[in-house]
């Protein structure tokens, strides 16, 4: 009985030990223009002096899925180790002419919607290999829409944890209340990526969500 007590409690030390060092994948998803790059991009350059994409007006800047191995977060003390995956917008329709209204030419426009198109679809498949799902939106903008609604029905078939980061919070037309009531089932954390504004929140919270896993 000896020998099987210590063979449980030693178990245990080791299961914490490596549950503790465990990378949680983490994907930054929303519609287009939402902010995703810019939070990414604040947390990776942070705690590990690197940024993960770049970041421009235009829309779907972002075409393929990038991604950042072994970002270690540390937050009053606690530290968690992520695979930060920073995904295309998801839309449900890309035209080529709307990147016509950026000056982009006609033959790089067609280029840039076909690029986007294929990483809406790469964006999905990535669903199933993430842990945790930081869903950002442009809190400036209406949240009932379809594409909204398709990101977070993806994400409740898959059964994947969600925190819902309301962006650009330092602008006077920011609604985090109107986020709320469209998504009452899930946190949502008011932020500004472009500042770094609360961020403190939003650690607070990815946390809380991680350490469910």
């Amino acid at each position: 009985m000896a020998i099987k007590g210590f063979k449980n409690f030693f178990r245990k030390i080791f299961s914490n030990i490596f549950k503790n060092k465990k990378e949680v994948k983490l994907g930054f998803y929303g519609p287009p223009n939402a902010g995703k790059t810019s939070l990414a991009n604040r947390i990776c350059k942070d705690f590990t002096g690197e940024e993960i994409g770049s970041v421009s007006k235009v829309p779907h800047e972002t075409r393929n899925v990038q991604f950042k191995e072994k970002v270690e977060i540390s937050y009053k003390g606690k530290k968690m180790t992520f695979k930060i995956v920073d995904t295309p917008g998801i839309a449900t329709k890309i035209d080529y002419e709307e990147f016509l209204k950026y000056k982009v030419n006609k033959k790089d426009a067609k280029k840039r919607a076909k690029e986007a198109t294929q990483g809406i679809v790469e964006s999905i498949k990535w669903l199933d290999d993430m842990d945790v799902v930081v869903v950002v939106l442009d809190s400036t903008e209406n949240p009932y829409n379809q594409v909204n609604i398709t990101i977070i029905g993806n994400l409740v078939a898959r059964k994947i944890p969600v925190l819902i980061v309301a962006n650009k919070k330092d602008l006077r037309t920011s609604n985090l209340k109107k986020i709320e009531a469209a998504f009452p089932e899930y946190e949502v954390v008011g932020i500004s990526a472009k500042y770094g504004k609360n961020l403190e929140d939003f650690y607070e919270s990815l946390f809380k969500l991680s350490k469910k896993l």
